[in-house]
């Protein structure tokens, strides 16, 4: 008698599994194994430093013993600049860098407009590029660090290089416009005080003039030395009168000295009123003219002023100067960093297993909520 032998089942295979974690690590591994092209990244560290700003790292520290601190702000300044349009322009007009990433060696997947061969346009490169250029300021050393990948040692160096030449360019504008201003500024002060001197100067020359007059004061008090000396005049002959008509009241001097004092008196009441009395008096003069005065010698502090601010502007202009020191050269490297090949690969696989999980979760809870 046969006896029928039972049939083990046959499995059915795990499609889910096949699908989520199989296939996109198959995927995975052909790609990262024999398509993915490699990537070059090229380091380079400056530092972007000003005479007048003090810091307080250790580095900072370091450069103020040297005469010079770092310039943060300047820093973030030169970081926008390299990840700006305009870089790329000036980058892409001397190194032709978009021939460069659009190379056919390069895997259709990172070069550029590979899968999207038809927009080729600026702003697209520009985002591409934005990708391939790394900047990062060390807030505590004020030290940049650039970054650049691309898919050949010597392509990853050149730009790297010629970012740092159009950043140092960019600062020697700045400090080109900067100087310009401060002394621009400084000079038309000067010429400002300039014309308020000539013109207060002018207006006291020609009241000289009109008036007769050279300086009130010191006319006012050889005018009054003279009135002094005349009522000392008329004093002595007053006397020399009282004792000769009360001694001698027929002595033949009394009449001259008589005349003598109405002479003194007439004299000094002329002398008194051209110092004090009337529109004409050195006092009424004295007055318009001190204000002349004062204004000429007001114009002229001010010229001596805005001069010396200009000469301090000019030593400011140079002192204030920025400067971009290399930390760190563009480096040249030997081996390729990027993609990590077998890192990638297993990540795929990670991400496969957990999306393979919860979705077979989620299936089998459908089935029980059927069931």
């Amino acid at each position: 008698m046969n006896i029928p032998i039972q049939k083990e089942p046959v499995k059915s295979i795990n499609w889910l599994f096949v699908s989520t974690v199989v296939i996109p690590t198959f995927i995975a591994i052909i790609y990262f194994g024999f398509i993915a092209s490699d990537v070059y990244i090229s380091e380079s560290r400056f530092v972007v430093r000003s005479p007048d700003k003090q810091g307080s790292s250790p580095f900072t520290s370091l450069l103020k013993g040297t005469g010079f601190s770092s310039s943060q702000d300047d820093s973030y300044t030169v970081q926008d600049y390299i990840l700006s349009r305009d870089a790329l322009k000036s980058l892409n007009d001397h190194l032709n860098i978009k021939d460069a990433f659009s190379n056919p060696k390069v895997d259709i997947f990172s070069r550029f407009s590979g899968l999207a061969f038809w927009d080729k346009s600026f702003e697209d490169f520009y985002l591409y590029y934005k990708k391939l250029v790394e900047i990062e300021l060390d807030s505590d050393s004020s030290i940049t660090t650039l970054k650049v990948k691309s898919y050949t040692a010597e392509d990853s160096v050149r730009i790297n290089e010629q970012l740092i030449q159009l950043s140092e360019a960019l600062v020697n504008k700045l400090n080109e416009t900067a100087k310009t201003d401060m002394i621009s500024f400084a000079a038309e002060e000067v010429r400002n005080a300039e014309t308020k001197a000539k013109e207060a100067a002018l207006k006291l020359s020609l009241y000289r003039n009109q008036k007769g007059v050279m300086d009130p004061e010191k006319q006012t008090s050889l005018e009054l030395e003279q009135v002094i000396k005349l009522q000392n005049e008329l004093i002595t002959a007053q006397e020399k009168l009282m004792q000769l008509q009360t001694f001698a009241k027929l002595n033949p001097q009394i009449p001259s000295l008589q005349l003598q004092i109405r002479s003194l008196e007439e004299e000094i009441a002329i002398q008194t009123k051209q110092v004090v009395g009337g529109d004409q008096s050195l006092a009424k003069k004295a007055a318009e003219y001190q204000r002349l005065a004062l204004e000429r010698e007001f114009a002229d502090k001010q010229l001596a002023s805005t001069l010396a601010s200009l000469e301090v502007a000019r030593n400011e202009a140079q002192r204030k100067q920025l400067y971009l020191e290399r930390i760190a050269q563009p480096s040249l490297p030997d081996k390729a960093m990027e993609p990590r090949r077998i890192r990638s690969t297993l990540v795929v696989f990670i991400f496969g297993l957990v999306g393979w999980g919860i979705l077979s979760l989620f299936i089998a809870g459908i089935r029980e909520h059927k069931d």
